[in-house]
């Protein structure tokens, strides 16, 4: 019985030291509910084939996908979206996003050195 005892213990040092189980239960069911409502609302949004690719990109880029959704949600936020986002449109949003976002690439050119022999 001494290890019920212990973890006791434990869990009541670890709510004094700040962590709290509920609290941490509290913010996870907020993150998954804003989830669910930005899933939501990305569904009236985008037609079937749009979602599909936007989610095969999520697989792989998950940070590029989130940037579409938040501009095609902010998009319609601001009245911008008559329509919903098909697959083309889709594109040449992402097209529109890689050109703001293209990476500097650097050349270093390294002095040789001329020896005499």
């Amino acid at each position: 019985m001494s290890s019920e005892r212990e973890i006791q213990q434990q869990l009541s040092q670890m709510q004094g030291q700040g962590f709290d189980p509920e609290a941490q239960q509290r913010q996870e069911a907020q993150r998954q509910e804003a989830n669910e409502r930005r899933t939501g609302i990305l569904i009236q949004l985008l037609t079937p084939d749009a979602r599909e690719r936007l989610s095969r990109i999520a697989i792989v880029k998950p940070e590029k996908s989130r940037q579409v959704e938040d501009l095609i949600i902010r998009a319609a936020q601001s009245g911008q979206l008559t329509e919903k986002v098909d697959e083309n449109k889709l594109i040449s949003l992402l097209e529109q996003l890689n050109e703001k976002t293209k990476k500097t690439t650097i050349t270093m050119k390294r002095r040789t050195i001329e020896d005499d022999d």
